[in-house]
């Protein structure tokens, strides 16, 4: 699929998940904790930001978390751009889960993890919904694309979690659906394209240059 706008003011989103970490390695929830990027993940956002950079964008915004921030930073280097840093693009708040892998939340927090992977709202550890985590990511995208010229491209360097709830609320979709949007890789990103009836998603889990639609469909 193409990440060529086809709406009036022709404007791009590009959601861009960090790079690699020691927990994302360890599959432990990071939540809001702050980790770093391993050198793998420096090296990941390194190769994408070279891609990324041939889209021209205009802006950037990004969580900040440091895993984040060293991810846009590379994005910046070859840009020229300054990242606004916003703490309501981190991931979701997943309390006692935090710094647990996958297999000891299920020891600990059987009902609440199993119900959470059957897509029922679940304050996983106490914590956020994702539809609140919607509420306070999404308008930051929005408030930072009505910056944009016609045409223009945002880059959103966030988490994944976040990013998958912030594309179904822009794409409209009701919050029990948003599980159908699959996860994105470490360094990948998914394009939003500004369409005559809204957000389109235009690209999902991508590592390489969007490439125009041809054909029928475009």
């Amino acid at each position: 699929m193409s990440a060529q706008g086809a709406g009036p003011g022709g404007r791009k989103i590009v959601l861009w998940r960090h790079g690699q970490t020691l927990w994302n390695l360890e599959r432990r929830f990071q939540g809001t904790t702050d980790i770093a990027l391993t050198e793998a993940g420096i090296q990941q956002a390194r190769r994408a930001a070279r891609l990324l950079a041939g889209l021209g964008p205009h802006a950037i915004v990004a969580s900040d978390l440091r895993r984040t921030a060293a991810t846009a930073a590379e994005l910046a280097a070859l840009t020229g751009l300054e990242v606004t840093y916003d703490e309501g693009l981190r991931e979701t708040y997943a309390g006692s889960w935090q710094g647990l892998t996958h297999e000891e939340i299920l020891e600990r927090y059987p009902e609440q993890y199993t119900a959470w992977k059957r897509g029922e709202p679940v304050r996983r550890g106490g914590g956020e919904l994702e539809a609140e985590v919607a509420d306070r990511a999404a308008p930051v995208v929005e408030r930072s694309v009505e910056k944009l010229p016609a045409g223009g491209t945002l880059v959103v360097v966030s988490h994944g979690g976040t990013i998958r709830t912030t594309i179904g609320r822009l794409l409209g979709l009701a919050p029990g659906t948003w599980e159908a949007l699959g996860g994105l890789s470490n360094c990948c990103w998914s394009v939003l394209g500004e369409g005559v009836r809204g957000w389109r998603l235009m690209e999902h889990n991508a590592g390489s240059l969007p490439e125009p639609v041809l054909g029928d469909d475009d």
